[in-house]
């Protein structure tokens, strides 16, 4: 093969970014899903047009930039309220990684990551030579999202409750990393996990 597109997802607090990141140092262009969600929701976008019609005028500040913190609140309540979002956003999103995996195919590159926290969900997967989930004990997720997003720790539980139980990446990545906290042991995982790139690289 002339390239290999991994696709890398896992829950929140999973240390998915982590992984990323080691990756990136290991050689790999990335495509982060949340990056250019960022993007496709710029001040004036279709995308925000939408969101506020939907979700309410005051998700968007004065100066038209999201208001995430507003608009997480009112998204992430129910499986129902997460999902209206995700339909807004995805079709934009998956249009705009398409556009920059098919340049940096043009470019040369042979190790692509897509980074996509819905990788399964939002069908990313069909794009992808190889899937691969991260996994992390529920009170170590806890702990991170708490930290990460200044959440209490209720806000954190309801916020990992609406996603899916581990069994659902189990049952459909290729590659499961575990992520116990252990840097070193994260690192044997990662280096693993390129091998297999490498090994599809040459078939």
């Amino acid at each position: 093969m002339n390239h290999v597109i991994l696709g890398l997802t896992g829950p929140t607090g999973s240390g998915k970014s982590t992984i990323a990141s080691m990756l990136r140092e290991r050689g790999f262009a990335v495509v982060d899903a949340d990056q250019v969600a960022r993007e496709v929701m710029e001040p004036g976008s279709p995308v925000l047009v939408r969101l506020q019609d939907v979700f309410g005028r005051d998700v968007l500040e004065k100066d038209g930039h999201l208001n995430r913190k507003k608009l997480a609140a009112r998204a992430f309540v129910t499986p129902q309220s997460t999902k209206i979002l995700n339909d807004i956003t995805h079709s934009a999103i998956l249009e705009e990684m398409g556009r920059r995996l098919a340049s940096l195919q043009e470019e040369g590159e042979r190790r692509i990551l897509l980074d996509v926290p819905l990788l399964f969900e939002s069908g990313s997967d069909k794009m992808c030579h190889i899937t691969a989930a991260v996994l992390a004990p529920k009170e170590l997720r806890l702990a991170r999202i708490i930290e990460r997003d200044g959440l209490t720790r209720s806000e954190a539980l309801r916020r990992m409750g609406i996603q899916p139980e581990d069994d659902f990446y189990r049952k459909r990545a290729g590659i499961l990393l575990t992520n116990q906290g252990d840097a070193k042991e994260l690192e044997v995982q990662v280096d693993a996990l390129c091998r297999q790139v490498e090994r599809r690289l040459v078939d």
